[in-house]
């Protein structure tokens, strides 16, 4: 039996009422004003950071007064990863740049700087011999001098330590310590002082390797820190 007239003009009313109501509570709810252009987003509590050329990670973490491990901590960034130039970092806990004037690195300052020049053919953290590499090995010819990576005290030296051959490892006295190893020659005694860009080792491959290279390792304590991240 048919509906009548009245029946399916009501019917008709009330589908009409409900979509009004429905697609004008989906407007509401779901409306949101966009960002005008220049509006900066940021997450709480911080500040981000464009990375200029030639800065680490380390020195980024002095100009804010953040610990290196934050920073990579809150950037998610992985291991054996290195920042490059016009790369935005989020830096956790801080609206502004400490009031400090950070200089550019030259031998004798306190940067790192590269203790040789070479390809990293094992980077951090890369599976070998059983482990994790500590540091990085850095490709260089047999006879190539060896720099100290930044100054310091030379505390430890060694003809033989097992699989790192020829070793040396030099204080920086700020919790920091910086591991040379496969030298075919060292040129330092523990106690010397030694300065960012000295000569310290002739590059070899005595220990546990068949090609000349340099095993190299920055620590902060007695932990292993991904050289990268402080290499300019």
């Amino acid at each position: 039996m048919g509906s009548s007239p009245i029946t399916r003009s009501r019917i008709r009313a009330a589908i009409f009422a409900l979509l009004v109501y429905l697609l004008t509570g989906c407007a509401t709810r779901g409306h949101v004003t966009a960002p005008s252009s220049g509006t900066e987003i940021k997450k709480t509590s911080g500040i981000y950071h464009k990375v200029k050329d030639g800065e680490t990670l380390w020195r980024i973490s002095q100009i804010y007064g953040v610990p290196v491990n934050e920073i990579i901590k809150a950037n998610r960034l992985p291991d054996g990863s290195a920042i490059e130039e016009g790369q935005l970092l989020y830096i956790p806990g801080r609206s502004s740049a400490l009031n400090i004037q950070v200089k550019p690195i030259v031998p004798g300052a306190k940067g790192f700087i590269w203790p040789i020049k070479g390809r990293v053919t094992l980077p951090f953290g890369a599976k070998w011999d059983g482990g994790r590499n500590k540091g990085i090995d850095i490709e260089a010819k047999d006879g190539h001098a060896v720099a100290a990576a930044r100054s310091g005290k030379v505390l430890f030296c060694s003809d033989s330590l097992k699989g790192y051959g020829k070793t040396i490892i030099i204080d920086h006295e700020d919790g920091f310590s910086t591991v040379y190893a496969h030298n075919k020659e060292i040129l330092v005694r523990p106690g010397d002082r030694v300065v960012s860009g000295q000569e310290i080792a002739i590059a070899g491959s005595t220990g546990r390797t068949s090609l000349p290279h340099l095993h190299f390792e920055i620590r902060k304590g007695h932990e292993p820190q991904n050289p990268l991240y402080y290499l300019p």
